[in-house]
């Protein structure tokens, strides 16, 4: 079945690259683009997709623009520098969705300009709403050019009473030139300014900048299967890199001995500190350093770590990284991947140097798109 009447933004929005398939044909598309490329390494598994592949998208991001003096919302497009109009998508949460609409009711209503970056004039830049999946709770981030945010106390006591489901809203100050882009400006208009979700079995707070996957269903079965691939026996030594806000750290140490996070980002660490403590979670330790650095500074201090995990972003590990990861020579390497052209780099590289690929499982998480998230278990060789 053809799918691309579904969305009758389908040409005109780049979200969805995959509107053509069924998501049966995107499932066999996707697997036979790993098998190309992965499975010079390993057999790949079949992958893991969803039994509901819509409105999965626990975190909305909307831009605000004009058209004919008309202030409307809709999907930020980096190559035209445009905004695309759209009142309805079928990957978004429809309770964001819903929200949005209202805010943009609001503005008008309260005629509140969307920020034109050319004029360097307006209010309005984008707005991000994101949802709890299990505890249901919402945050609404109203993203402005500068402090000045007209009827802020009237625009929150419409919004809350059009949607009393919210439960906080923050209001962020981009003045970069950056698009759909938070700083660290925020101020707290209504709520506690974080939301809190529940995550294989764990809880997690969740502040307007704070990394949190989008796809609540298959992130469950992401850090499961990542945990039953570390093979931990509750005695071994775990170093998260690229932990973010300890997420998969947190997961980990339930069956560890003891689980090192290390991250770059200040910011992340003390929502990992933080998440350890709300979960009474007490052998994880959570750094701010660069991940590289970290593990060759702990092989030449003569220090071991039994697994390594590592989750990332789409360019993949840098050789530094890599070199380090081999000098400390763990036993097991478990690596996320978003990219499967990075991966295949970065294996044939751990490959050369002393490791053996042993298990690839693709997981979708992110249905008509053409990214697709893969787990890749590696242990030492040993002569």
């Amino acid at each position: 079945m053809n799918n691309s009447k579904r969305c009758p933004y389908a040409k005109k929005c780049s979200g969805c690259q995959l509107q053509n398939l069924t998501y049966e044909e995107q499932l066999k598309m996707k697997q036979v683009k790993l098998i190309k490329l992965l499975g010079r390494f390993c057999h790949v598994d079949e992958i893991l997709g969803m039994g509901q592949p819509e409105h999965y998208r626990n975190k909305l991001q909307a831009a605000f623009a004009h058209k004919d003096g008309r202030l409307f919302t809709g999907i930020y497009q980096s190559s035209r520098q445009a905004v695309t109009e759209v009142d309805h998508c079928m990957l978004e949460d429809i309770r964001s969705q819903k929200i949005v609409k209202s805010v943009e009711s609001i503005c008008r209503e309260l005629k509140i300009k969307a920020y034109d970056i050319r004029r360097k004039s307006g209010v309005m830049r984008h707005i991000m709403v994101r949802c709890g999946a299990s505890s249901g709770e919402i945050m609404v981030v109203l993203v402005t050019a500068s402090y000045e945010l007209p009827h802020k106390e009237k625009f929150v006591d419409m919004l809350i009473k059009a949607h009393p489901e919210i439960t906080t809203v923050v209001h962020n100050v981009n003045d970069t030139d950056t698009p759909l882009f938070l700083t660290s400006k925020s101020r707290v208009l209504y709520g506690e300014g974080y939301i809190s979700d529940s995550l294989c079995s764990l809880s997690f707070k969740i502040s307007p900048r704070s990394f949190y996957q989008v796809n609540h269903v298959q992130t469950e079965k992401l850090y499961s299967l990542a945990t039953e691939l570390a093979c931990l026996t509750g005695r071994e030594r775990v170093i998260d890199a690229y932990c973010g806000t300890g997420t998969i750290s947190l997961c980990m140490a339930k069956k560890a001995g003891q689980v090192l996070g290390v991250e770059l980002s200040s910011d992340a660490v003390r929502d990992a500190r933080d998440n350890a403590k709300i979960n009474g979670i007490k052998n994880a330790k959570f750094f701010c350093a660069d991940a590289g650095e970290f593990m060759t500074d702990m092989a030449e201090k003569g220090e071991k770590a039994d697994v390594v995990i590592t989750d990332p972003p789409r360019a993949g590990c840098s050789r530094a990284f890599l070199q380090s990861l081999v000098k400390l020579s763990p036993a097991r390497v478990v690596y996320i991947s978003c990219n499967p052209e990075t991966l295949a780099r970065d294996l044939s590289y751990l490959t050369r140097n002393g490791y053996r690929v042993k298990r690839i499982q693709p997981v979708d998480m992110f249905p008509y798109t053409s990214h697709v998230e893969s787990l890749v278990c590696l242990t030492k060789q040993t002569n």
